[in-house]
C-alpha cells in the first residue's frame, strides 16, 4: 500500500483554488496529523491554468477523473445538481470517496446518493456544505451523538445575515444593501437563492435529517425570504427589544396530546428573536447554529459560513477523516466503509418516518404591523378577533400616524397555531378601518 493518499479537485473555482492554496501552505501539519503524504494528482478544470503545479495533470474531462486510477478522494466543489451528480455517482462506482460542498446536491439527491455510496462502501462526506468552516455537521454527527436534539436553529446564509445586519446598525434599505452584497462578491447577480431562503432551505434539510434521524426532505421545507422586510419593521422590533433575523429552523413537534400535530417543523423565515440573545448579535456575513439538546442544553457554533479559507477548511477535514479510515485499511479490504459514522448520523434502516408538518401546523409567537384609520374603537375590534382566535397577546404598541388619519398598530403574540393566525389575519384585513395587508413576521425566543 503507497503511503500517499492521491486527491482529485474537479473545480478550480475560490474553493477549490482555496484547497489547493490549504494544501500547499499546511502540507507538513496535515502528514503529522494523519500520518500520510497528502497529493493532488488531477484537477478538473474547463481551461489550463498556468498558475497549477505541472506535477498535476489538467483536465476537462471530469468524468474520467472520477473513475481514474490515480486518485483515492474526489472532491466536488463545482456545483450545481446535474453534472456535479453524475461525477459524484461516477466516483462511488469507482470506489473512490467523496468530499463535497454541495448543499442543493445533497438536499435534492443525497438520499440517492448516499444509498449508492452505502452500496459501494464508500463515504461521501460534506462538513462545507452547511455553515461554511464551522464544523457544524462533525458535531451534530458525533459530539451530540449521546444527545436527543429538540430543536435547532441557524443562521445558515451569510448573505441575508449581512443584509439584516445593515439594515439595523446603518438605516439602509433592502435594495441598496443588496446591491452593495453584490458588489462585494457575498451575493450573486442573481440573488434569488439567498434572499428567498432557497440556499439556507438546502443547508436546513441536512441539518434537519442528522437531528432527527429522518430522510432528506428539502422539498417540505417551509421557505420565506427578506425582501419584503423594511426598515420599519426593523426599527419597531428594536424599540420592542427584538432583532430581524433570517433563520432556519428544525423543530421535534409531540403533538402535545394530538398525534396528528405531531412531527417536525421545517422552516425558514425573517423572525424576531431578543436582542440579548447570543444569535441575535452574530452579525455580518458571520453564520451560527444553536442547538437544543437532551441533556445538553444549548450549544452555540459561529463562525465564517463563506469564502476560500473557511470552505477549504472544512474540505480538508473530510479530506483528513478519510486518510485517517484509508490509512487504518489492509488487504484487498481497502474501501471498506465501517469505520465511518453514517452519512445521516443514524444508521440507513433506522432512519425514521416522522412526518414533516404542514405550513399551517406550525407554532410560532407573532409580529404584526396594522394599518388602520385612526378612529375609536379600531384597537378593540382587532383585540376581540385576536382574542375569539384564542391568541394571546404579550404587547400591543401604537406608533404615530405615517400618514393623515391612520396609524399603524404593532402587536405581539405568544406562540399560537399557524392555521389560527391566518384565520385571524384574514377577519383583522377585512375590517373597514384597516387600511392595507396586516404584515406579519414570526416572532421565537429561542427558549
Amino acid at each position: 500500500m503507497s503511503n500517499s493518499i492521491k486527491l482529485a479537485i474537479l473545480g478550480l473555482g475560490t474553493v477549490g483554488t482555496g484547497v489547493i492554496n490549504l494544501i500547499n501552505d499546511n502540507l507538513d501539519e496535515l502528514k503529522r496529523r494523519s500520518g500520510r503524504d497528502i497529493i493532488i494528482t488531477e484537477v478538473g478544470t474547463r481551461r489550463q491554468r498556468d498558475d497549477i503545479d505541472t506535477s498535476i495533470m489538467q483536465n476537462s474531462d471530469l468524468m474520467a477523473i472520477a473513475a481514474s486510477d490515480n486518485v483515492d478522494i474526489v472532491i466536488e466543489v463545482i456545483g450545481g445538481t446535474t453534472l456535479a451528480k453524475d461525477v459524484i455517482m461516477q466516483a462511488i462506482k469507482n470506489g473512490k470517496h467523496v468530499v463535497t460542498a454541495n448543499k442543493a446536491l445533497l438536499a435534492e439527491h443525497g438520499n440517492e446518493i448516499f444509498a449508492f455510496a452505502e452500496e459501494n462502501n464508500v463515504h461521501v462526506a460534506y462538513e462545507a456544505a452547511v455553515a461554511g468552516g464551522i464544523p457544524i455537521i462533525k458535531v451534530m454527527r458525533e459530539a451530540l451523538a449521546a444527545n436527543k436534539v429538540d430543536w435547532l436553529a441557524g443562521i445558515i446564509n451569510g448573505t441575508g445575515n449581512f443584509i439584516m445586519t445593515e439594515m439595523r446598525d446603518k438605516g439602509r434599505p433592502f435594495a441598496d444593501v443588496l446591491e452593495e452584497a453584490q458588489e462585494l462578491g457575498y451575493a450573486e447577480a442573481d440573488p434569488t437563492f439567498d434572499v428567498e431562503g432557497i440556499d439556507a432551505a438546502h443547508k436546513l434539510a441536512l441539518l434537519a435529517s442528522i437531528a432527527f434521524g429522518i430522510p432528506l426532505q428539502f422539498d417540505k421545507v417551509y421557505c420565506e425570504g427578506i425582501t419584503g422586510i423594511t426598515l420599519q419593521d426593523v426599527n419597531y422590533a428594536e424599540e420592542l427589544g427584538y432583532r430581524i433575523k433570517h433563520l432556519g429552523f428544525a423543530v421535534r413537534r409531540d403533538g402535545q396530546g394530538n398525534s396528528d400535530d405531531a412531527g417536525v417543523e421545517l422552516r425558514v423565515h425573517p423572525t424576531l428573536i431578543p436582542q440579548d440573545a447570543l444569535l441575535a448579535n452574530v452579525n455580518g456575513v458571520k453564520n451560527a447554529v444553536l442547538v437544543n439538546s437532551h441533556p445538553l442544553g444549548q450549544t452555540l457554533y459561529c463562525g465564517d459560513g463563506a469564502g476560500a479559507g473557511a470552505t477549504a477548511s472544512a474540505v480538508m477535514a473530510d479530506v483528513m477523516d478519510l486518510v485517517r479510515v484509508l490509512g487504518s485499511k489492509s488487504g484487498d479490504n481497502q474501501n471498506n466503509n465501517g469505520h465511518h459514522v453514517p452519512h445521516l448520523a443514524f444508521i440507513p434502516e433506522q432512519l425514521s418516518d416522522t412526518p414533516i408538518l404542514r405550513a399551517e401546523q406550525m407554532i410560532t409567537g407573532y409580529y404584526l404591523r396594522v394599518h388602520a384609520y385612526d378612529s375609536p374603537g379600531v384597537l378593540a375590534d382587532i383585540t376581540r378577533i385576536l382574542s375569539d382566535a384564542g391568541i394571546n397577546i404579550d404587547a400591543i404598541l401604537q406608533k404615530p400616524a405615517h400618514k393623515v388619519g391612520q396609524v399603524p398598530v404593532i402587536i405581539l403574540t405568544l406562540p399560537v397555531v399557524e392555521s389560527q393566525m391566518n384565520l385571524a389575519i384574514e377577519k383583522i384585513e377585512k375590517l373597514e378601518t384597516i387600511t392595507d395587508k396586516v404584515v406579519r413576521i414570526r416572532l421565537d425566543e429561542l427558549a
